[in-house]
């Protein structure tokens, strides 16, 4: 179940949609979310009989990330997060849709946003690990850095910096927001885009996303690139 401030706007929600009270509306929803323990039996005899227990689907596994980390970073494990988007029906949404309704509805913030979609998306079948909704491939890696966020910032948007730990590779910046993230055009056209998370006083966590890959192979190769250049940067700023 969602916390209970997540239910409570979930109540309201279907008040305004039914015109039911409070006390019928968190009731019906408490019903649509419970599951019977016990039921008839199937010859119609007297009594009642246990049901067997059902599999819990195993989320975090889906998803390509720990219910500890994602409840870390936004509050919800990822239960808490299928609840609250099913409800809504967000798994009929297209991908900006849901990502503007988790950050709008729920605050979380840029990245996180996507991490929170991309799981849901996952674990509703909509996408694989490490494709896109489109059906082309991304890899994903992150790194927390003993820096500010204004030096790992730097180290992507300035082009001398950049080329201490990015040798032999030719990008353009397309966009650029100071000390929060960075949007590239890698020298094949695939996009890269960077977000920058400051995590304590003197650590920054540099998330990168490369986007529009070809396959899945190429995607675990980018995927191991980054994690060797971001170690680079790292040893760099250190």
């Amino acid at each position: 179940m969602p916390t209970n401030k997540d239910f409570k706007r979930l109540v309201r929600a279907r008040m305004e949609k039914t015109g039911e009270a409070y006390t019928a509306a968190r009731a019906n929803l408490l019903k649509r979310h419970v599951t019977p323990s016990i039921s008839a039996p199937a010859d119609g005899g007297p009594g009642l009989k246990t049901r067997p227990p059902v599999a819990k689907p195993d989320y975090a596994r889906l998803a390509g990330m720990s219910d500890a980390a994602i409840k870390k970073a936004t509050g919800c494990d990822w239960e808490k997060w299928v609840f609250c988007l099913d409800y809504v029906g967000a798994q009929d949404w297209s991908h900006r849709a849901i990502v503007d309704h988790v950050h709008t509805a729920y605050k979380v913030k840029d990245w996180w946003t996507q991490t929170v979609t991309v799981g849901y998306e996952r674990i509703k079948g909509l996408r694989a690990i490490g494709q896109r909704r489109d059906g082309g491939f991304e890899a994903n890696k992150s790194k927390t850095l003993n820096a500010s966020a204004a030096a790992v910032f730097r180290a992507f948007v300035h082009a001398r910096v950049r080329k201490q730990w990015l040798p032999g590779v030719k990008v353009t910046v397309k966009k650029a927001t100071p000390n929060r993230s960075v949007r590239m055009l890698w020298d094949d056209g695939t996009p890269v885009e960077v977000w920058i998370v400051p995590n304590g006083a003197k650590k920054t966590a540099a998330q990168v996303g490369h986007r529009k890959l070809a396959s899945r192979d190429d995607a675990d190769s980018r995927k191991t690139y980054w994690d060797e250049r971001l170690a680079a940067l790292a040893n760099v700023l250190e």
